[in-house]
C-alpha cells in the first residue's frame, strides 16, 4: 500500500478514528494521559498546515510529519491492530525519512512515553537513539522519551 498524503477534510473523521483505536491500549498505561483526546478535526486541518498527515489504506495507518528547525518530528504513528505486523510503520517512518531530505532536514524527531516499552524497542530497531527525556508540566519524572534519527542524503 502507498502512502499518500492527507488534505481533504472529509478524511478528518477516519484519521480520528484510526487514531482512537491505535492509541486505546495506552489508556491506563501512561500518565498523564494521551493528548489524543483533545484532537479536532480543526487541530487536523492546523497539522496540514504547518505540516503533513500521511495515510495509508482507507486509512488503516498514518504519520503527522512537522518540520522544526534540524528535523522532522514525528508524531501520531498509529496502525490499526487488524494491519499491525506488515511493515507498515517502518513504510511510514522511510516516508518521513525521503521528506526530511527534500525538506533538507537532517534529522527524524519522535517522542514516545516512558511506560511505552514496546514502542520504545519497535523504534530503536528501527535505527532511533534516545537522545533525552522530558517531564510534562506538572511531573518530577521523566514522561516522555525523545529519539532521532540521521537523515542520509
Amino acid at each position: 500500500m502507498t502512502p499518500r498524503l492527507a488534505t481533504d477534510p472529509a478524511f478528518w473523521p477516519a484519521i480520528l478514528t484510526l487514531l482512537h483505536e491505535a492509541f486505546a491500549y495506552m489508556e491506563g498505561r501512561i500518565d498523564p494521559p494521551s493528548s489524543l483526546h483533545k484532537l479536532t478535526p480543526e487541530a487536523l486541518t492546523r497539522q496540514t498546515q504547518v505540516g503533513e498527515i500521511w495515510l495509508i489504506g482507507a486509512p488503516v495507518a498514518c504519520v503527522f510529519l512537522t518540520p522544526k528547525p534540524g528535523a522532522l518530528y514525528v508524531g501520531k504513528l498509529a496502525v490499526v491492530a487488524s494491519h499491525r505486523g506488515q511493515g507498515l510503520a517502518r513504510r511510514l517512518i522511510d516516508l518521513a525519512g525521503e521528506r526530511a531530505r527534500v525538506l533538507q532536514l537532517s534529522a527524524l524527531e519522535l517522542e514516545t512515553r516512558v511506560e511505552l516499552v514496546e514502542n520504545q524497542t519497535a523504534f530503536q530497531a528501527m535505527g532511533f537513539v534516545e537522545t533525552g527525556r522530558t517531564a510534562h508540566a506538572g511531573y518530577d519524572r521523566p514522561t516522555s522519551i525523545t529519539y532521532r534519527r540521521p537523515v542520509t542524503f
